[in-house]
């Protein structure tokens, strides 16, 4: 990982770099998302490069101006955006005076925007198999398959399934992958059939097999350059599928969510759900759960009965 912040004090750029350096391979260790690590080592890099000042010299008025600015997509930031971008100056500062190299937090005298998290959204059994029946059978497609069954059979996150390299996988009496979660969490699990199937299609359409990768071979090699695919690739891939299947266009993230909704559908419990999902707690799984199914109302019934309106008026 290598970072370019701009600072206007080049006599301590190295050492104000060594120390970001360390708060980043410090949030990796902690969150095992290399994604958040690239977000966070991205909007650092712009809130630096644009104050012109080192950590020392931050002024709360600083943060507030950038968090609340617009950004390089040239649109006013959403709450979501600012709250996401005074998190990660936050939390560089808090890093800092761990670190006992600054004394105060420009954040803290600010208060975060409340933000109104959008309705999840997840794909029915129908839409799936609509989905599914627009990816075409050229290799790229089979690979675009495989993923999504991938992400709707295990439920994991983007990263986790698109990073999935072929040591990740271990054939046995059935063939288990090794994952490694959000906030770092691991774990091996069975990978279902369908998607075990899907992955071979994909592979032997490209001259490629299981058992004759490399370890760190990616899963989903780029067709034109042999290394792992991004996951901005399949998301626009994605992107185009829906458009043509007629669904709502949406983001990889729907997958987990159709994934949840699928086995609350197939008779699993809120708790086999909350493993599946490897939520941080029972009341997180049942929370999301309730957003995406809605919540089932019986007190009308009593209430028509007091009005004498009766079930059926």
């Amino acid at each position: 990982m290598t970072t370019n912040v701009t600072y206007l004090d080049e006599s301590t750029a190295a050492g104000w770099e060594r120390t970001l350096y360390a708060f980043l391979a410090e949030k990796e260790r902690r969150s095992g998302s290399l994604r958040t690590v690239q977000s966070y080592q991205r909007m650092l890099h712009d809130f630096f490069g644009r104050s012109g000042k080192t950590p020392d010299h931050v002024e709360t008025q600083d943060v507030f101006a950038w968090a609340y600015g617009v950004g390089l997509s040239g649109r006013q930031p959403s709450s979501i955006t600012i709250g996401a971008r005074l998190a990660c100056v936050s939390s560089f500062f808090r890093f800092l005076i761990r670190m006992k190299v600054v004394n105060i937090n420009p954040c803290d005298p600010l208060e975060r925007p409340k933000a109104l998290p959008g309705a999840p959204r997840g794909l029915t059994a129908d839409q799936i198999k609509r989905l599914l029946d627009v990816v075409p059978r050229t290799p790229v497609g089979l690979r675009d398959r495989a993923i999504i069954l991938t992400l709707v059979m295990t439920g994991r996150r983007r990263a986790e399934v698109i990073n999935l390299k072929a040591g990740d996988l271990s054939i046995e009496d059935r063939v288990y992958y090794s994952y490694r979660g959000k906030g770092g969490k691991t774990g091996k699990r069975e990978l279902p059939p369908p998607a075990v199937e899907a992955i071979h299609a994909w592979l032997a359409a490209t001259g490629r097999s299981l058992v004759a990768m490399e370890p760190n071979d990616s899963l989903w090699p780029d067709l034109r350059t042999g290394r792992g695919m991004t996951s901005g690739t399949f998301y626009t891939n994605l992107r185009r599928y829906l458009k043509v299947a007629g669904l709502p266009l949406g983001g990889v993230h729907v997958f987990r969510h159709s994934a949840a909704k699928l086995r609350r559908d197939a008779g699993e419990t809120v708790e086999e759900v909350f493993h599946f999902l490897d939520h941080s707690s029972l009341a997180v799984t049942t929370t999301y759960l309730r957003r995406l199914e809605g919540q089932r109302d019986t007190g009308w019934i009593g209430v028509a009965h007091i009005l004498g309106l009766g079930e059926g008026q």
